[in-house]
């Protein structure tokens, strides 16, 4: 299947962008945020390098960003690049698991394979498998209650253009069998500690 920036970004921009002032735009090397002002009348969701992968992952951050975030350059978060410490990243992780979570469903509704990415390649080594784990746990939960409003209208998108059967279910979510592991294993320590 071919998955090309271009149809990411009219699929964004006629649905989503058109109801919130707000483009998908192809950018240089580092994806960004910036809201309408004075330079521009519309909100700009910058995707790095006309990567689709990142297309998605910054739609997901758009889409959880609430109200009051989507008007401050890059939501407001913070972030340090690429060489991150153990502590930065672990920081970091905490506030990338909605997103990639959310990103994932993306990636199934695009039928596109999906991966989880600790984004500190030159950095302390993270505990990757244990971000993984807790990145499906947070699709789980979404499946369960509901995923953010306007990721959902997103997946809805996504699965229509892509042919794709909605709703999503848990068996829609495929983990290689390393991670299905890691993720029985934090189940039985949870049920023993309850």
């Amino acid at each position: 299947m071919l998955h090309r920036y271009q149809d990411l970004i009219s699929l964004f921009d006629s649905g989503l962008g058109a109801q919130f002032n707000t483009r998908l735009v192809k950018g240089g090397d580092e994806p960004v945020y910036l809201p309408a002002g004075e330079n521009c009348p519309y909100h700009q969701i910058i995707f790095a390098r006309g990567y689709y992968a990142s297309a998605l992952h910054e739609v997901a951050h758009w889409c959880i960003a609430g109200q009051a975030r989507r008007l401050l350059e890059d939501f407001g978060y913070w972030y340090l690049p690429d060489g991150r410490s153990e502590q930065q990243q672990q920081a970091f992780e905490q506030v990338e698991i909605k997103p990639q979570a959310l990103e994932w469903a993306f990636c199934v509704a695009a039928n596109k394979r999906f991966n989880v990415s600790a984004d500190n390649l030159n950095g302390a080594g993270a505990d990757t498998m244990a971000f993984k784990v807790a990145v499906y746990r947070q699709v789980l939960n979404y499946l369960e209650v509901g995923f953010p409003p306007r990721g959902q209208q997103f997946i809805d998108a996504l699965a229509k253009f892509y042919s794709v059967k909605t709703p999503l279910t848990a068996e829609d979510f495929e983990l290689d069998a390393h991670l299905q592991e890691m993720y029985q294993q934090s189940c039985e320590k949870e049920d023993q500690t309850v």
